[in-house]
Parts: C-alpha cells; structure tokens; sequence
C-alpha cells in the first residue's frame, strides 16, 4: 500500500486530474511546485506563494546540507516549522546538483563525493545519507531516491551506466527509507532518450515499489520537441494508479504537452529566474518588461487574475521599476508568474475534468508556439 492515496477524478486521452492525499493537505494534479531551494521561493512570502493557489512546494537537499545545514534545520523544527510552510514539501535528492557540479564532484558506487560551491568543505552523499536528510533531519513529505542525473547529449553506454547506477541506488533508498505512513518515496526513472533503457528502468522501480514515480534525465539540453518525444512513451511505462512527477520542467507549453502524455507533478525555477529578469510568463507568451514598447502602457499584464501583483500594477510601472533597478520590480514579476504557473495548472485541471482538454491544448499551442 502506497503512504498517501491518489485518486483519479477524470481522464481525456492520456491526462488525468486528481488529488494526491497527504497528511499536511491534498494535493491537486496537474501540480506545479515552486522551488524553494534554500527555505524560500526566491523574492516571495509563504503567504504571497499560498495565495497563488500553490499546494506543495519543493526544497533541495544538496542546498539545504550544506547552508544552514540539514541538522540545524532539524534542531529548529524540521523545515516545514523553519520557513513557515505548513503544506506538503518535496525534497530534491541532490542527484541533479551531482550533474551540474561534475567539475567538483567525484561518483562512486558508494556515494558522491563533492566540494561545497559555497566554502570548499568536502561532503559525502550516499542514497542512505539523502534519505536520512530529506526525511528524518527535513522532515519532507515527500522524499527522493538518490540518481545519477545523465548530462546531455550521452551515447547510450553512458545512458545505460547512470540508469543501472540509478536503480542500484533506488535499492538502497528504499531499503533506508523503509514504511512509513506520515512520508513518501519516490523513484525516479532514468535512461537518457532511449526507450529501451527507461523501459528497464521503469521495471525496476516497479519491482521495489515506491509512493510515486518520477521522470528524470530531461529537461537538459535536449529541447521541446526531443522532451516530448520521450514523454511519447515515458509515462506510460510508470503505474497508472501513481503519481508521475516529470523533474526540472519547465515553460508553460512543456507543462501543457507533458498533462497531454501522462504527467501530473512538476517543478521548475523558471517562473521565478524569469521573474528576476523582467520576463513574465501571460496566456499569450512571454513579454519582456524591459522593452521601450512598455514605457507608457498602463494595462495590467492580467486584469482578471486574483494575484495583485498581476491585476493591480501597469506594465509602465514594471517596467520603471526594472529600469530604476528596484528590487520590488523582481518581487511583483515572481509573484506574477507563479500565480500565472498555478493559474495554468487549476486550468488544465478544470479542463480535462469537463473533456474540454484537448481543445485547450490546441489553442494554449497555437499561442505559445509562435513565440
């Protein structure tokens, strides 16, 4: 029996809705997590990231062990107490920081060896250390398993290397995390781009069973349309009675073909990032608030969204405070975008629960693939 129940409200095609049951609140799929990488939604309050409709966030454990310390998180209260958040968090392994610090990191069988980027400190991450920080020093709800995260473009020896070392690990991640009923463990499928490897891959998660399964290797360099090609087959290969989290993604439209192909969880920094440099994310694109095109436009970017910071404020004035160099110019735009996120998500819900979901898939694409 999985820790938390997911029960599927409606299905067109291959996207669902439903709602995956925790203990600290439900979640509704299609989700999108912010990512609060260091105990914070980069530029936002807990209140403000609630307000945009958001269920669950996600931290990082790579980030968290190192700056203030999984540890001192514990002897404050676990991180749920530390940053204010009492709703679902989900924990990043480490396992894509293993990718991209590959300068300043060595693998092993055993573990991955690494240099702090912040002091030069050495640590080590085993499967069994991630678990022990994610779920007992965090207290996450939602935990892991330690991968190996392949760069791309990889020939598929390499592919097939990082896979087998990924399932390995998820072996011992469960093994460490063990059953329990108030936290989660996820598996995450690995394999690149070839279908054979993420076929295995996909059996041997199901052969040690986990609370939900992730999608992982994407969202790396390979681009929209080689993502989806994958997501063709990807999804399908996971149980269809589990949530499927598809990690590191990504722009609207990589949301909106992800839900077409199986996908109910996501997170990516992008609504915030973008938000830091001027772009927010509308139904019709991405604009630029920095163009000289802006400078005297008095229209909000969304007067009919419940989000103040995209009903209230004109485009003029966003753009004045990018250009003034005013930290309040990134706080509204990161707001905007992660209610537009959230916005999206509760739209694709409504959608498919009405059988109405293709039809938005195909005007959301006709307006975000032009640009």
């Amino acid at each position: 029996m999985a820790a938390f129940p997911f029960e599927i409200k409606a299905v067109e095609g291959k996207a669902r809705t439903g709602v995956l049951k925790t203990p600290r609140g439900d979640i509704r799929t299609p989700a999108f997590m912010p990512v609060g990488t260091a105990a914070t939604v980069k530029a936002m309050t807990v209140d403000q990231v609630k307000a945009t409709g958001a269920d669950i966030i996600l931290g990082n454990t790579y980030h968290l062990m190192l700056r203030p310390s999984a540890e001192r998180v514990a002897r404050l209260g676990g991180l749920h107490k530390f940053m204010r958040w009492d709703k679902p968090i989900l924990t990043d392994s480490g396992g894509f920081q293993v990718m991209s610090l590959s300068g300043i990191s060595k693998l092993t069988e055993e573990a991955v060896t690494f240099s702090s980027h912040v002091d030069g400190s050495k640590h080590v991450l085993t499967p069994e250390r991630s678990i022990e920080i994610q779920a007992d020093l965090l207290g996450s709800d939602i935990v892991m398993q330690l991968d190996e995260c392949v760069a791309w473009p990889a020939e598929e020896a390499r592919a097939r290397k990082g896979m087998e070392l990924s399932a390995r690990w998820a072996r011992r991640s469960k093994d460490a995390f063990g059953t329990r009923d108030t936290q989660a463990l996820f598996g995450i499928q690995q394999g690149s781009t070839f279908e054979a490897l993420r076929r295995e891959s996909s059996d041997r998660l199901r052969e040690i069973g986990f609370d939900g399964y992730a999608i992982g290797g994407l969202a790396v360099g390979e681009g929209h349309e080689a993502m989806c090609e994958v997501l063709d087959y990807a999804p399908g290969l996971l149980p269809e009675d589990r949530p499927r989290y598809l990690m590191g993604v990504g722009k609207p439209i990589d949301l909106v073909e992800a839900v077409a192909r199986g996908v109910d969880m996501f997170d990516c920094v992008l609504p915030t990032r973008s938000g830091r440099h001027g772009q927010a994310w509308t139904w019709d694109g991405p604009i630029n608030l920095k163009n000289a095109k802006y400078a005297e436009d008095e229209s909000p970017l969304d007067p009919d969204s419940d989000c103040p910071a995209s009903r209230d404020y004109s485009k003029a004035y966003l753009r004045h405070l990018f250009k003034a160099e005013e930290i309040l110019g990134q706080v509204l735009l990161s707001w905007h975008n992660i209610a537009f996120f959230q916005a999206l998500t509760a739209a694709m819900r409504a959608a498919i629960a009405e059988g109405r979901f293709e039809r938005f898939r195909r005007e959301f694409r006709a307006r975000h693939l032009s640009q």
